[in-house]
């Protein structure tokens, strides 16, 4: 207890350190003129790029670097809590204490009397439970928080700036957690060749709005079967992203070895070197 004790107490000190850090960069005399510039809006777009380096990070199983980005990341927390602190709208402390008492309230099965003092006790409940729990006490807070300003939505607080892969998602998870959602993966499955069909029809009819909105259909649909099949969709199709580029540099290469290009090798001959690097592939993860 005592190591775990000082360990903590470590942990906070390192963040205080940075909390100061952050002060003396934002200081209206000494500081730095690109961070007292900056404001909660200008800072968005550089946590997004965060966010995804640290994926990135994860994506490669680099440890060091994995920290050296989600140490970027932390700051960018730190870095929106000070320009809030400097308006009186809220600081760091507040940002933890809203946290902690969200996910105390949120995990009634691991602190019962909604306290650090009731952890302890044995749950039964499995990961899926516990998701399905998670979503219906989160639209409790949302009737709550909405008490007489109007008629409440599950879907509300979803953000429109979320990635389109992503918010259908999450749009689905919503709508799921009230008894909108399909209970066989067969249903997804035929619902998606009912899109398909649709889209069909659209490219025949060369109406070039119909096919935008059925390729949209489709692409909802795969991000529901996905969600069925317990799959992120995201990472799904940053996998066949990787596995395209890791092909077609194949391709590349086989055409440079013949001394031709992609553009002036035939299909047929391009389509032999794709499948060959699929079979590279196989061998490599058998």
């Amino acid at each position: 207890m005592t190591e775990h004790n000082e360990n903590a107490d470590s942990q906070v000190a390192s963040v205080a350190r940075l909390v100061h850090l952050m002060a003396c960069l934002r200081d209206p005399v000494h500081g730095c003129a690109w961070d007292r510039k900056q404001t909660l809006s200008s800072l968005t777009r550089h946590t997004l790029e965060e966010v995804y380096e640290v994926m990135d990070a994860v994506e490669q199983g680099d440890p060091e670097k994995i920290c050296d980005e989600l140490g970027d990341l932390l700051f960018q927390v730190v870095f929106y809590a000070r320009i809030a602190e400097e308006s009186g709208q809220f600081d760091l402390g507040a940002v933890a204490n809203a946290i902690f008492n969200k996910l105390l309230h949120r995990h009634p099965h691991i602190f019962p009397d909604g306290n650090l003092a009731s952890f302890g006790q044995p749950s039964a409940l499995t990961a899926e439970e516990v998701e399905r729990n998670w979503e219906l006490i989160k639209n409790a807070e949302r009737e709550a928080s909405a008490s007489g300003s109007g008629p409440v939505s599950v879907l509300d607080d979803v953000p429109r700036t979320l990635p389109a892969i992503e918010r259908a998602g999450k749009l689905q998870k919503r709508a799921a957690s009230v008894g909108f959602d399909w209970d066989e993966i067969s249903q997804v499955l035929s619902c998606l060749q009912d899109e398909i069909g649709e889209l069909q029809e659209a490219i025949t009819s060369k109406d070039i709005q119909a096919r935008e909105h059925e390729i949209g259909d489709v692409l909802f649909t795969c991000v529901n079967l996905a969600r069925h099949l317990q799959t992120d969709p995201e990472s799904a199709l940053r996998l066949a992203n990787q596995r395209f580029e890791h092909r077609f540099r194949h391709v590349e290469s086989s055409a440079r070895q013949a001394g031709s290009s992609v553009a002036g090798t035939s299909a047929a001959t391009l389509d032999r070197y794709w499948q060959a690097a699929k079979e590279s592939e196989n061998s490599n993860n058998q």
